[in-house]
């Protein structure tokens, strides 16, 4: 598994998650531009993750979960305030976080949330993955992938070319990939039932972005977590990007706005705390 990055910064801490069969580097972008706003930021490396298929099918979304809590735990004995912020899958592993451990999260950064598979370019299978944890119980369909084909999260073909070139991703690259396997996207399902009756639970504040045109998953994603948190919310959507809203065209904007959002909410947290 590759190391996670660590930037050193102010009082603030963000803690970055990465997607399904990812690694940090995916976030790596957004955290150097995290903490050029001031931030220490930390990216976390999933158990499982960066290695071969069988590491990754022998973890499931709870030693994905656990590798977020043990980099919070790191993270909260370095800084004041700890936020947290994930893509895609690990988007809901951000969330869980938040409403398992509300005195530990400031605030949520939520980026491509991935509840369905439902976006323009993954056809009838993966609108169908509510049977894979079925499959899964069965040993259906261990080394069976959901193939993924262009535009793989990047909606700029230079940017894609170049991801795909100079971003390791295991052993299929980061952006470039074959698909995941049917074994891993069921532990994903068994996640997203979990955090999706955990929103309510989920009482920070959570800054929502997500691109209009996702064609993992769509939109309706965003707002299943605007209806259902607690918390304020704040929401971005993106005209111009594919499902990596963290790589892709937008990914100025999206670190703009983050760094944004948690400054204000830090600020706000430090004038309450003067007030009483």
């Amino acid at each position: 598994m590759p190391p996670a990055f660590r930037f050193e910064g102010g009082a603030e801490g963000v803690l970055l998650v990465h997607g399904l069969g990812r690694t940090p580097e995916e976030m790596r972008l957004l955290g150097k531009g995290l903490n050029r706003a001031g931030f220490t930021v930390q990216g976390v490396a999933l158990a499982g993750h960066g290695g071969s298929e069988e590491e990754l099918l022998a973890s499931d979304w709870r030693a994905w979960y656990a590798s977020v809590e043990v980099a919070a735990v790191e993270l909260r004995g370095r800084v004041d305030r700890m936020f947290v912020a994930g893509s895609s899958m690990g988007a809901l592993l951000a969330l869980r976080l938040a409403a398992v451990h509300p005195d530990w999260v400031a605030g949520v950064g939520v980026f491509g949330a991935t509840f369905r598979y439902d976006g323009w370019s993954t056809g009838w299978a993966a609108r169908m993955s509510f049977l894979l944890p079925l499959f899964k119980r069965l040993g259906i369909g261990r080394h069976r992938r959901l193939l993924q084909w262009p535009p793989h999260g990047i909606h700029e073909q230079r940017l894609r070319e170049h991801f795909g070139r100079n971003m390791p991703g295991g052993p299929d690259g980061a952006t470039q990939r074959e698909g995941d396997p049917w074994h891993a996207l069921a532990e994903t399902v068994e996640l997203a039932r979990d955090v999706r009756r955990r929103l309510p639970s989920v009482l920070a504040p959570c800054f929502i972005a997500h691109a209009l045109d996702d064609e993992v998953a769509s939109a309706a994603n965003a707002d299943l977590v605007a209806r259902h948190v607690r918390g304020p919310v704040e929401m971005l959507l993106l005209a111009d990007s594919y499902h990596m809203i963290t790589i892709d065209r937008e990914r100025r904007m999206l670190i703009e706005r983050s760094a944004d959002f948690f400054d204000r909410v830090a600020r706000e947290a430090r004038s309450a705390r003067v007030a009483a």
